[in-house]
């Protein structure tokens, strides 16, 4: 895998990478999310997991989702651009692959990416970007897995810039870039699948990405992305 993955990053022309890249987005939206929510429905009927809107959404919501979704995908796809660029002239280091590394550079990047987005979250809640580009994240009331990336070009695009705001400044293995994706996509479809553990009560079913799906419905509070550190850090600034 990592001969493989080093093959590609430096033989491999920006044009295929873009395809490459777009392909992976595109696989981790529809084939992770189909299988994530067919997890949910049969933990579902087995009372393990429970609705949080217990209301129907549109065929009309879904279709604005993906429509949106594949619009991002097509902006994610040139995320991979800059970071191949710096890595082959050296203004990036890689670690060696080995399990250590690839475990720490994917609790890095999920830290990283709580700060990120939390950062670019309460941008958009301006009211200007909430206005003119914001807005459309936020057409999804009863928010879906197909919410996750049903977003404002705009928004995508400096979302899309998690792993390019600090690799160049702490080295990290490429597996570990290379799989954080898939890692972000699940606790995003966490934060997007509208189902709870257990009967809600309490705090700890709070876990899991819960609190973005309130988010959604009540459109304040809950600017992270699956924890909630840094809401409870500025809870004075969050209403």
């Amino acid at each position: 895998m990592e001969s493989l993955i080093e093959n590609i990053l430096f033989n491999y022309s920006y044009t295929v990478l873009y395809g490459l890249t777009f392909g992976y987005f595109a696989f981790l939206y529809f084939g992770i999310g189909f299988l994530f929510l067919s997890v949910c429905k049969i933990l579902e009927r087995k009372h393990l997991l429970n609705k949080i809107k217990d209301k129907e959404v549109s065929k009309e919501q879904i279709t604005f989702e993906i429509k949106h979704s594949i619009k991002s995908i097509v902006v994610f796809g040139f995320s991979i651009i800059p970071i191949v660029y710096l890595i082959r002239v050296d203004l990036i280091e890689l670690l060696p692959n080995t399990w250590l590394n690839i475990l720490i550079g994917v609790i890095l990047l999920t830290l990283w990416n709580e700060v990120h987005f939390y950062i670019v979250h309460r941008i958009m809640h301006q009211k200007f970007m909430m206005k003119h580009v914001h807005f459309i994240h936020h057409k999804s009331r009863i928010s879906t897995v197909y919410s996750v990336y049903s977003f404002h070009w705009l928004e995508a695009l400096l979302l899309s810039t998690i792993p390019l705001t600090i690799v160049p400044f702490i080295p990290f293995s490429i597996v570990a870039i290379s799989i954080y994706p898939l890692v972000s996509i699940l606790l995003n479809f966490a934060g997007h699948c509208n189902y709870r553990f257990g009967n809600g009560k309490g705090t700890s079913w709070k876990l899991f990405g819960t609190y973005h799906n309130e988010h959604h419905s009540r459109g304040r509070r809950n600017y992270g992305f699956s924890l909630n550190f840094l809401d409870k850090l500025f809870s004075k600034h969050n209403k």
